[in-house]
């Protein structure tokens, strides 16, 4: 052991950093990213603004990030239809941020957390590394469902103080029955009830939000982020809504001016956008029933999707898999479950490059009785 490891956390050592790989390849469709580029008048909006404002760089931005948050409200009573005040919105770099502040606030050493896998894999390790403990829940390993009995049975026996769910779920893309998010705030009375929602926008027609639940629940938080539908990935926006002793709660964690003002410039002119810049969603929905269509055409086993991904199973050797798609130019996502990988529904002509790929190493990498 080094010197240096010898004085890390003993919790942290022999870790490994998350990441997804970032390879220079034709075809990118592993980090559900949009493949559609920022139009140029949003950008020259941005960037208007953006001259403004930059010669106050000498200051401190607004901690509260005021105009931010009424952009937020607007965005999601206008696409949500659900009233929120400024004083329910909260605001970070990226979603992992928010999510961040939650865990300092409500969790830590002596805490513990409850989530169901699969799901999105940095819950557990923003839980962690802030020293709480993580109580790994189950899905159906069949097909990766989480019943309303079996989230319910899980909560009571684990008896958390952080409650984490996502709907869509990230890496399978089917969204969460309404039913279980207010039968987890029954199940688990002391711990906060995180919505991840981070692929709401790609949710197919009749899907509820938990927004709508925000007013009688006062220990729910529902996430959300500008990084998927919004085509800002780059932008580093994610966002809460809570109630306000909640948003209280987290401004005893966060960094003084955590939020950039270009941060603020960026995501508050991109909101004044959104009906642009969303006009991609329908797109993006259209290439994900594609490819849960031809996947299942191919003998694969795709998981019907909510999401801007697909994840699909039926290959005997996953990692083989991956590998053979990289050497056609075509990255997508191990995410660990074995005999699946993850792909993004990408521009049409991405998807279609997966698909023409994935066709000719089904003969040899679907799991058969000759190949499992």
């Amino acid at each position: 052991m080094s010197e240096v490891e010898a004085l890390l956390r003993p919790e942290l050592r022999g870790r490994t950093a998350y990441g997804a790989p970032q390879l220079d390849v034709a075809v990118q469709l592993n980090t559900n990213e949009s493949s559609y580029s920022v139009p140029p008048e949003v950008v020259e909006a941005i960037l208007g603004e953006l001259r403004e404002s930059l010669g106050g760089l000498n200051r401190y931005p607004d901690r509260e990030f005021t105009d931010l948050r009424k952009a937020l409200v607007s965005y999601l009573e206008d696409r949500s239809g659900v009233s929120l005040r400024p004083e329910q919105i909260w605001a970070g770099n990226g979603s992992n941020e928010v999510l961040s502040h939650v865990v300092q606030a409500f969790g830590g050493p002596g805490r513990t957390a409850l989530g169901f896998t699969p799901a999105y894999s940095m819950h557990p390790i923003i839980n962690e590394t802030l020293g709480t403990t993580w109580v790994d829940g189950q899905r159906d390993a069949g097909t990766f469902d989480l019943t309303l009995e079996s989230a319910v049975e899980q909560a009571r026996a684990a008896d958390p103080h952080l409650v984490f769910l996502c709907s869509p779920n990230n890496p399978t893309g089917s969204a969460l029955p309404f039913d279980v998010i207010e039968a987890m705030l029954e199940a688990a009375p002391r711990a906060l009830v995180v919505v991840d929602e981070a692929y709401a926008e790609f949710a197919r027609p009749g899907t509820p939000t938990a927004l709508s639940l925000l007013q009688r629940h006062p220990r729910l938080v529902v996430t959300r982020t500008m990084s998927k539908a919004f085509a800002l990935a780059g932008g580093r926006l994610g966002y809460l809504a809570a109630s306000p002793e909640v948003i209280d709660a987290l401004r005893l964690v966060r960094l003084p001016y955590h939020l950039s003002a270009p941060t603020q410039t960026i995501a508050r002119v991109s909101l004044e956008h959104a009906d642009r810049l969303l006009e991609t969603v329908d797109a993006i929905k259209e290439q994900r029933d594609r490819l849960v269509t031809e996947l299942a055409a191919m003998g694969l086993v795709p998981v019907p999707s909510d999401a801007n991904f697909v994840l699909f199973g039926g290959l005997a050797d996953a990692p083989a898999t991956w590998q053979a798609l990289l050497d056609e130019g075509v990255l997508v996502r191990d995410v660990g479950i074995a005999h699946h990988l993850r792909v993004t529904a990408g521009t049409p002509e991405e998807t279609g490059r997966f698909l023409e790929a994935m066709a000719t190493l089904v003969p040899t990498h679907a799991l058969t009785k000759e190949n499992p």
